[in-house]
């Protein structure tokens, strides 16, 4: 996360009245209302390659893959984000207090940055698992061609990476994930 937006301590109806109010997005957890930095250009490649692989081998099924402007809350914690993208499965379920924020995805991804690398692996990452519905976490690297995917298995969860000409599954999805692909779509490596 970077800098709060203020000292004052915001409510959930002030971040909701704020969103709907900016042009740019916010983050926001325990009072605080946190400004969201604009991406690189791999950086948005990443993610519409990632998206692209998802929706291509979900079509005409009951899941549908979101872009960056869809806004998740993890209800256990209060964390509101939006990830670079997200797979809602079956009816997406509404925040009770914003019609414009789901509850239950079914996996986030995150591409990485210098700047969110830490958080996005680490606190974020905290925030995620408390998520009932949530199979997935996927972190995709921006400076080198690595994908790592935290998946629950059971009560516990498992870690997988790979690297080049590697494949990661997506068991709750019934999905894979081609490293090269991804990459290759989006950096035209």
């Amino acid at each position: 996360m970077s800098t709060p937006a203020g000292l004052h301590r915001y409510t959930w109806a002030d971040y909701i009245a704020l969103e709907e109010a900016s042009n740019v997005k916010h983050e926001f957890l325990a009072g605080e209302i946190y400004g969201m930095a604009g991406g690189t250009p791999e950086h948005a490649a990443l993610s519409v390659a990632v998206a692209a692989a998802l929706l291509a081998q979900l079509r005409g099924g009951p899941c549908r893959v979101y872009s960056s402007d869809l806004r998740v809350r993890v209800q256990a914690t209060g964390l509101a984000t939006y990830p670079d993208v997200t797979v809602v499965c079956d009816e997406p379920a509404r925040d009770p207090e914003s019609r414009t924020t789901i509850v239950n995805p079914r996996v986030v991804v995150e591409v990485l940055s210098d700047s969110t690398i830490d958080y996005d692996r680490g606190e974020k990452l905290t925030h995620f698992k408390q998520i009932p519905s949530l199979d997935a976490v996927i972190h995709v690297w921006h400076t080198k061609p690595q994908i790592e995917v935290h998946q629950r298995v059971g009560a516990g969860w498992s870690v997988t990476e790979a690297g080049p000409g590697g494949r990661v599954n997506l068991d709750g999805l019934g999905c894979t994930l081609s490293v090269d692909d991804v990459y290759r779509d989006a950096l035209g490596s």
